[in-house]
């Protein structure tokens, strides 16, 4: 497939994995092996194009740095194995650090447990100018801890406040949170990366199998697998409470690492374009100044 005609085709298809409106999300609905019609035999093509698309983002982070009006807020969220960290390393890889900030979430401290839930990763918010990226983020606290509900005792909260509607306020306060962030000049987008039990299972293996691999791997993660069926669940009533037009979800089938990131990259050079970025101009003092500092550096010996 030519060049022009595959990167037409990967902008066509994000739309396919945005989710703006829950209610009617089905999880079963988005298969982890899809590929949107796209071959594997264009798998090395697809990694020139994500090299395209990196570059590109390159180019609007830059306007992004420089304007110093909006910010970007990419949330990543996955069963374990699902490539977060590989999506986050090889889709970001072409950012200038100074405008990058990644943060990744594991168990909370007892200090982060000490305030509300949205507290730690508040704190790491991007700036604006910058593109922040959560490898994890507030979701776990509808996600592991309402899978292991026996969480929410460490979590110091008043006995009456935890009640059966407990996720429903947690998905509210969400919605609420990411529309304030929308209004006051970031961008929100989130991305779960499905991937299938037999695909985890795979890359578990490998894990193992594979020295060099050996360290990404740990027992928990084996012991997770148990409470799929529940992370599944879990995953789809999530998407169904917190997907908005102002910060949708984006479930990217996961099974093949070259789609993944190619939908990831596509993704964020929408968002950063549709800010409609330009680098700042100069009022006229400003360029008499520039062109007084020009003379002056052409008049040195």
């Amino acid at each position: 497939m030519p060049e022009a005609k595959v990167l037409k085709r990967v902008r066509e298809i994000i739309d396919r994995y945005r989710v703006e409106d829950g209610k009617k999300f089905r999880l079963k609905d988005v298969d982890p092996a899809d590929t949107a019609g796209l071959k594997s035999e264009i798998k090395d093509e697809a990694k020139q194009l994500l090299a395209q698309g990196v570059e590109r983002m390159s180019e609007l982070q830059d306007m992004l740095y420089a304007q110093d009006r909006w910010s970007l807020l990419l949330i990543f969220q996955a069963m374990d194995a699902a490539g977060k960290d590989g999506t986050i390393k090889h889709v970001m890889s072409g950012l200038n650090p100074q405008g990058c900030q990644v943060h990744s979430f594991k168990t909370p401290s007892n200090e982060e447990l000490d305030h509300d839930f949205l507290w730690r990763t508040s704190c790491r918010l991007p700036e604006r100018g910058k593109i922040g990226i959560f490898n994890r983020s507030y979701y776990e606290e509808a996600l592991v801890v309402r899978v292991h509900q026996q969480l929410l005792e460490t979590q110091k909260l008043p006995p009456e406040l935890i009640t059966k509607d407990i996720w429903k306020e947690r998905f509210k306060d969400i919605r609420h949170f990411e529309s304030y962030l929308t209004r006051n000049g970031t961008k929100v987008r989130k991305f779960f990366l499905h991937v299938s039990q037999d695909e985890q299972k795979k890359r578990f293996l490998e894990r193992l199998e594979e020295p060099e691999k050996n360290w990404k791997f740990s027992a928990a993660d084996v012991r997770e697998r148990q409470s799929w069926k529940a992370y599944q669940e879990a995953y789809e009533d999530l998407v169904q409470h917190t997907a908005t037009r102002e910060a949708p979800w984006f479930v990217v089938p996961a099974d093949n690492k070259w789609f993944t990131r190619l939908v990831v990259a596509a993704v964020v050079v929408e968002a950063l374009q549709s800010m409609k970025l330009a680098y700042p101009t100069v009022d006229g003092k400003k360029r008499a100044e520039l062109i007084k500092a020009k003379t002056e550096l052409e008049k040195e010996k």
